[in-house]
């Protein structure tokens, strides 16, 4: 042990002499610390000084290992420092060890240095799990360390050790994610990158550091860099070289190979299931969510009925921090500022009523049809819209949860996804008339997924139950029997009520699907979260909107369904054409809509004439409604046709101004209102101190002219400034 001793402390003395060395173990780190702090403004706090400090740590391990030891070995080598070592009864496994001992030694004062400036200069806290960071950066310190001795040991001449230190050092610098953020490379480079030993060296750090991970929850990357400490120590060992008059054989260098076995294994894994790839999508949505800026000087639509004329708002940590007064002085928030004038800022807009696995419209080919893609492209219409929030009323339980999931972490970039599973209804009822044509097996697949036909009430709390366990956000049911030419088998109104009963007791919204007054008073006397559509077919009575009224139940009219059934029954392209319409919508799928419109076999006047008639109706409902004080909220049914995801909400709210609804009433109903019933008015549906900071910034006034709400200047998700035209761009976001 005296003698490890003896030899790391002559290593370390040694060291502090090479300037090449001292640079890329501290000076190097240190101006990349404060070259990114500036341009980054890492004073607004957020995740950014985080981000910072794992990549200098980083950036240092790199230095210290390839420049530290993989040059400076060949240096001695050369310097015939080494051949005086070779006189002693010793061999080079210890010259090995005190060489990655100086490393580890030498790294150190770094971390320290680095965490010392963040947290005295940028407030930045301490790491929730000190310890696994502290084993993990000194595991790759070693491994590093002992990748630089290889490097040093396959090296004839110093310049042909600066020329393969600088083969590996740039690709790891710039393609690991120590640089910039990993998602920010094309795909393919991100791919690539995950047989780059670096990258598992700066995903565990992020982990440990940014996402408060354990060393136990990275215990694929620490294996990695053990393995590859204790095959590089080998390998050293086997090539070492005590003169430079000795010559080492090519077949000998096929030894390094076997060092990067371990990451060509989690290269392959990873390649096949791409899990890392999704961790740093994750990574950086946590970074952009938690920065800080002020929009300035605007007018404030609070959502819950208030409207401050002139006002500034403070991002920070992904929600309202703060609302000021437009005049304040806002320079010393260390936030960026967002000019306001002009503008307003609204909640996020909530779709209550939503098919997320129907497009809308009729795309060329069958394939374009594939659920999960259409579902994943109609989140990110909905955002570029405005739209940060959706309920899906009625797709597929399995798919739905894993979509939510999904948005919920960041790895998908779109509106957040609130599910009520499959639909509750009964034989031949609604619902269950679009299987109908599927062959025997397919057909009951699809059932499983999407609909719920319970016979008795036992089973139909058992099914609500079982869905409750399933991590639904509500339930569905559906009593409308239909319309002439399109009739539907009725749910038993003892097993619907068993239905919504249930789901009360698991505190869960029940929405009701509706068609005429009876299956509003049915759903009303059952105690219905929401009505749904309302009454296309006849006027609601008045008792019956007193009953919502004074019970709190939400009333759903989706104009927007009507219009568009009345016409696409008319051949009408009005729709097609909108201009956020033809922003957020695949141009495949409006050609293909457009091109069936035009082929005239779906054309009936007299259907299209009865429709619109339905639609006055359901409108006139819609304002006694509001005049009898029931709660209103915003639901589009999209996903039918020419209800295009996303766009279709602000239609929805000039339908309403239409019918006689004031743009105020609308507003609030497609935020505040919608909010509380999902459940999630503490945190969403307001622009007020603490709620999620979901933003929807136009230009003008929508309580003056609700046409202002397609007038989009800014889209804001829990703190994330969305850059609407990546929505679409694969490369940028994988949800198309």
């Amino acid at each position: 042990m005296k003698g490890y001793l003896a030899l790391t402390v002559i290593d370390v003395k040694l060291a502090l002499r090479d300037r090449q060395t001292l640079f890329f173990s501290y000076v190097f780190p240190l101006m990349f610390f404060f070259f990114l702090t500036t341009m980054l403004h890492a004073e607004r706090g957020g995740g950014t000084i985080t981000l910072i400090v794992t990549d200098v740590l980083v950036i240092g391990i790199l230095g210290n290992g390839l420049f530290g030891a993989g040059i400076r070995a060949v240096q001695e080598r050369e310097a015939n420092i080494l051949r005086r070592y070779k006189v002693a009864p010793i061999t080079p496994v210890p010259l090995l060890v005190a060489s990655i001992s100086t490393g580890l030694l030498l790294y150190v004062p770094a971390v320290c240095l680095v965490f010392g400036l963040a947290r005295v200069l940028y407030g930045m806290p301490l790491p929730s799990h000190a310890m696994s960071l502290a084993v993990f950066l000194a595991l790759g310190a070693v491994a590093f360390r002992a990748i630089g001795l290889i490097v040093a040991a396959v090296a004839n001449s110093m310049g042909e050790s600066n020329l393969l230190v600088q083969v590996l050092y740039m690709p790891m610098l710039f393609l690991s994610g120590a640089m910039f953020p990993m998602s920010l490379l094309p795909r393919g480079v991100q791919s690539a990158s995950q047989f780059i030993p670096a990258t598992y060296l700066v995903t565990g750090v992020q982990a440990i550091v940014m996402q408060g991970q354990t060393l136990a929850a990275n215990w694929k990357p620490a294996a990695a860099l053990a393995v590859t400490l204790a095959m590089s120590v080998f390998v050293a060992s086997r090539l070492f070289r005590w003169e430079k008059e000795e010559k080492l054989k090519a077949s000998a260098k096929l030894w390094v190979a076997g060092v990067l076995l371990p990451f060509v294994v989690l290269g392959l894994h990873e390649f096949r299931t791409s899990e890392q790839i999704a961790e740093n999508r994750v990574l950086w949505r946590q970074i952009q969510r938690n920065d800080a800026f002020v929009i300035r000087g605007a007018k404030v639509f609070v959502g819950d009925g208030r409207v401050l004329d002139d006002a500034s708002v403070l991002v920070r940590h992904g929600r309202v921090d703060r609302l000021l007064d437009g005049n304040a002085d806002v320079s010393g928030l260390k936030a960026e500022v967002v000019e306001g004038s002009g503008k307003t800022v609204l909640p996020g807009l909530i779709d209550v009523h939503v098919h997320l696995g129907a497009p809308g419209g009729i795309y060329p080919e069958r394939a374009d049809y594939q659920a999960a893609p259409v579902s994943e492209r109609a989140l990110a219409q909905y955002l570029y819209a405005g739209v940060t929030t959706v309920r899906s009323v009625g797709d597929g339980l399995d798919p739905s949860i894993a979509l939510r999931r999904r948005s919920a972490s960041g790895d998908l970039l779109g509106a957040e996804l609130f599910t009520c599973g499959p639909l509750f209804t009964t034989e031949d009822g609604h619902g269950t008339e679009y299987f109908r044509f599927l062959d025997a097996t397919a057909r009951a697949a699809m059932l499983a997924q999407f609909v719920r036909t319970p016979n008795d009430t036992a089973s139909a709390r058992q099914a609500v139950d079982d869905l409750r366990s399933s991590g639904v956000d509500c339930v569905k049911a559906v009593l409308e029997s239909g319309r002439t030419g399109m009739l539907f088998a009725r749910m038993d109104t003892a097993i619907f009520r068993a239905v919504i009963d249930e789901a009360k007791r698991q505190r869960l919204p029940a929405a009701v699907h509706t068609g005429s007054s009876r299956d509003v008073a049915d759903a009303v006397e059952a105690g219905a979260s929401s009505i749904e559509h309302g009454s296309f077919s006849d006027r609601i009575p008045d008792d019956v909107l007193a009953r919502m009224a004074d019970r709190g139940i939400a009333y759903d009219p989706t104009l927007s369904v009507l219009e568009a059934m009345a016409d696409f029954s008319a051949g009408r392209t009005e729709l097609l054409r909108r201009p956020l319409v033809q922003q957020a919508v695949s141009q495949r799928l409006l050609s293909g809509t457009a091109k069936a419109l035009h082929d005239g076999k779906w054309i009936d006047a007299e259907q299209a004439a009865g429709i619109r008639g339905a639609l006055a109706l359901a409108g006139e409902n819609l304002v006694r409604a509001w005049k009898a004080g029931v709660p209103l909220v915003a639901g589009t049914d999209a996903g039918n046709m020419l209800v295009f995801h996303g766009p279709t909400v602000h239609r929805e709210l000039q339908l309403w101004v239409q019918a006689g609804i004031p743009a105020a009433v609308a507003l609030q109903a497609a935020t505040f209102n919608a909010a509380r019933l999902l459940g999630a008015g503490a945190r969403i549906g307001l622009v007020a101190e603490g709620h999620e900071a979901n933003l929807l910034v136009v230009d003008g006034d929508p309580t003056r002219d609700i046409a202002a709400t397609e007038r989009i200047s800014l889209v804001v998700l829990k703190g994330e400034r969305i850059h609407r035209s990546d929505l679409f761009d694969e490369s940028k976001n994988p949800l198309r």
